[in-house]
Order: structure tokens, then sequence, then C-alpha cells
């Protein structure tokens, strides 16, 4: 039978509410906030279902005794019954952590409902969370999917996150799923109702990213025509998502740690100060210990972004997840595309003996253009990209050499900025070569934007050969 515990105290009002409900609930009582305290305390096996509780009390309030429940993480849910019969006390209770909140001098068939209705929802609540665990289990967490020791310790840590407000830092190399992580993190959270808002701080240009994260108000900059909401401001009530943290400008991280610290942002060309309630998800594939010790990344920033640190491992370090992963994305892509095949077992071979440097978004990727092009139901070794048949990747044979030698012009650079700009030029040849020069599949796999890559190969001067 489900507990119940009254919080009043008036020995009158438990009376009546224990004649209410003791035919379906076993009733306890406490005639203050400090014998509830030592009751919850005291049997911490047999914590009650449901408080109701009085929020006018002598000693402690109602009010102080849900902030103690918070603060201590005990979730129980809490029906405030008082005779304050105010919009303010009310939202104020609802703001501390009360479920539901029903006025003294309640019809008893009232209060009933109330009372069921609260725990029908802790009753579903307990069975997602007995669902999404068992989903973990089975190698699943959220549209990520992993069996493997690795993955299922991401799934279970994140999961554990999720249902506090903490910061989160995901490390990972490209196309691991960061972004992924970071969605079902919120869609877990207490914050799920509210929006999820991403930014990709290596997309934007340096002078962008500080208008897009804060707003501005109109005028404040040539072609400023109107007031504009930052990302900050859009995602108040729900998730920030700073992806690739790593590339953001000092300036704007010295922005975003105030904002952090006061949960306040002022847009720019503005002089008021702005409340912010968010919860901030940022990613990186950077070694940001490195970036702090080359001072171009905050140290302070670093541990205010470091709460907690999920790092989800590159797919080379957990292939045997390969044959779900592929099996998932075939069947997907075979609905999208209105074809169905599957891989021979010596075609799954070379999948697991390639490295995957672009990781499991270049997994799918390849799946996608093997089933497109393939005229069969069983896709062959021959069916396969060419760097996958090599099985070593994308940097072989002549190509590797000069990209080999480049990387020797580079590094015997004494000038950090020309040492930089050489390393740019031939990384991003090389990654344009590899996807035959489609400019928007090469900025989707290194993470930019398509509008950002091409400002950077006109800044280099980098042009297709031919052109």
């Amino acid at each position: 039978m489900r507990k119940i515990l009254v919080v009043d105290d008036e020995p009158s009002v438990r009376y009546g509410i224990r004649r209410a409900l003791e035919g379906n609930y076993q009733i306890s009582e406490a005639g203050s906030a400090a014998e509830a305290r030592k009751a919850i305390v005291g049997r911490a096996n047999e914590h009650p279902n449901l408080i109701l509780l009085d929020l006018v009390m002598p000693g402690e309030s109602g009010l102080s005794f849900l902030e103690w429940l918070r603060e201590n993480n005990h979730a129980i849910p809490v029906l405030v019954v008082s005779a304050l019969d105010t919009a303010k006390t009310a939202v104020e209770a609802l703001q501390n952590g009360a479920s539901d909140y029903i006025v003294k001098g309640f019809d008893i068939a009232e209060l009933r409902k109330r009372v069921a209705n609260i725990l029908r929802i802790e009753e579903l609540g307990a069975e997602n969370a007995r669902l999404r665990r068992e989903l973990i289990a089975e190698g699943q967490f959220g549209r990520m999917l992993g069996t493997s020791a690795a993955m299922r310790k991401v799934f279970e840590m994140a999961d554990r996150v999720a249902a506090t407000d903490a910061t989160v830092l995901i490390l990972g190399e490209s196309g691991t799923g960061k972004d992924l992580l970071a969605q079902e993190i919120h869609a877990r959270s207490p914050r799920a109702s509210g929006p999820f808002v991403a930014v990709n701080c290596a997309a934007l240009p340096e002078n962008l990213i500080e208008s897009e994260l804060f707003g501005f108000e109109k005028g404040a900059f040539t072609g400023a025509a109107q007031q504009r909401k930052g990302k900050f401001e859009l995602a108040s009530g729900g998730t920030l998502f700073l992806d690739e943290i790593g590339d953001m400008n000092p300036v704007t991280q010295a922005k975003v740690l105030r904002a952090l610290e006061s949960h306040k942002i002022e847009r720019l060309g503005g002089s008021n100060s702005i409340d912010v309630d968010v919860r901030v998800v940022s990613a990186t594939h950077r070694d940001l210990p490195a970036e702090i010790a080359a001072e171009r990344f905050r140290e302070d920033l670093y541990y205010r972004l470091r709460v907690v640190t999920l790092e989800i491992p590159a797919l080379r370090a957990h292939k045997e997840d390969m044959a779900l992963l592929v099996d998932s994305f075939l069947a997907q892509l075979g609905a999208r595309h209105g074809r169905h095949a599957g891989l021979s077992r010596e075609a799954m071979d070379l999948m697991r003996r390639y490295d995957w440097p672009g990781n499991v978004r270049e997994l799918r990727n390849a799946l996608e253009r093997t089933l497109v092009l393939t005229k069969g139901d069983e896709i062959a070794t021959d069916d396969l990209p060419e760097e996958i048949r090599r099985g070593t990747g994308a940097f072989s044979g002549s190509r590797a050499s000069s990209r080999a030698s480049a990387s020797d012009s580079f590094l015997a650079e004494a000038d950090f900025r020309e040492a930089k700009r050489k390393f740019e030029i031939e990384y991003l040849k090389g990654k344009l070569e590899d996807h035959h020069w489609n400019v928007s599949r090469t900025a989707e796999e290194v993470g930019l934007h398509r509008q950002s890559l091409q400002e950077k190969l006109r800044e280099l001067g980098i042009k297709r050969p031919g052109k």
C-alpha cells in the first residue's frame, strides 16, 4: 500500500485528511517540518510516496521544508494543502518543487482526485525510468547505439546526469555523436519541455558568434535594423548546447563565463541585464588542457563547463558495436531510399578492419553511398568505397606520401602563424580530395558550416585543380 505523510500543525486537519484517504493509503502524520524531516531521514528505506504539506506552521515554514527536500535530493512528490489562497503563494510553492496546490476547505472528492493524479504521474515516471534503464542495458540511448562496455558506461553516466541541472562537457572526435548525446541528455532532463538550442561555435565567424549568443539591440551595429534575442535568451527554461566550444574566441569565452556565473546576459548595444535560466551542455573534439597551456582557452571557463565530463570513444575503440550499427543504419537508410540490402560476411570483415577516422558519421555516410549504388540485395566487398577496401583509410599511397612531406614542411616552420597557415592548407586540401572536392560533404566532416569553409578556402587561396 502506498504511503502518505501529512504535515500540518493542526490536529483536526490531519485527522480530516486521514479519514478521507486511509481506506486506500497508509497514512502517517507530522505536526511540524522538523518532525517530517526526522520521519524521512529516520526511515530512509520507507520514504512516503507522497507528502501533503501545510505552508504556515510554527518554527519552519512549508516553503523552507520544500527547499530542504530539493537540496537534499529527496524526490518525493508534494501536494501543498494550505489556507493561503493567493496565486503568488501557489506559484512560489510550485517553483520550489511542489507537484500541486490545493486550498483548505476543499471537497473530499477533489482531494482524492489530486492525490491519485500525482501518484499516477509518479508511477508513470518510475516506469519510464525503468524502461530507459532496460534500453541502456540493451545498448540504446535515444538515437545512439552500442552494447560495448565503453558505450554503455557513457550511456549510464549520461542518464544519471540528465536528471540533474549540472553543466556537462562532452568530449570526443568529430563524428562520434556528441550532438546526439546532448539532445538525449536534454530529453531526459526536467527541462525536456523547454527548448533545446544548439550553436556550433566553429561554424560561426568570430564577428558573429557574440551576437548569436547574446543577441543585439536595434542600432547596435550597421545592419542591426531591429532587436534580436540571442541563443542564451532563446534557450531560457531549457538547454543551450555549445558545440565545438574549443573554437570559441577569448572575448566570447569571457562573456560566456560571466553568463554562467551570474545567470545574466546583456545584448550587444544594450545596458540592461537580462536574467537567463539555462542549462549549458558543451562539446569539443579539442584537447582543452592543451588549449589552456597554449593560452587559447580560459582555465576558469574550462572548470565551469566540466562539472561532469562524458567522453565518447572513437568507433575504432568499440568495433564490437559495428554489426549493430550497420544493421540499424541499413534499416533506416533502406526505409528512406526504398531499397534494402545486407552486408556479406567478407564486406563486414573489411568494415571491421577499417579505422573509421570520421567515426559513426563516416560509417553512416559510407553505408548510404554504398546502398544507393549497389544493384543487388547483398553488399559485396567490391561495392564498398575504395578507402574501406584498401583498409588503410584515406591517407594511403602517393597521397599519404605527399601529405607526410607537407607535414614535414609546416613542422619545420619557425613562425607559428606560417606553420598554422600551411597546416590548414594541407589539411583542407586533403579533406577536399577525400570528398572529390565536394565542399558540402567536406564541411560536414570537418565540423564547419559550408559558408564558413568557403570563406576559409578564399582566405587561404585554396582552389580546385584546373580552376
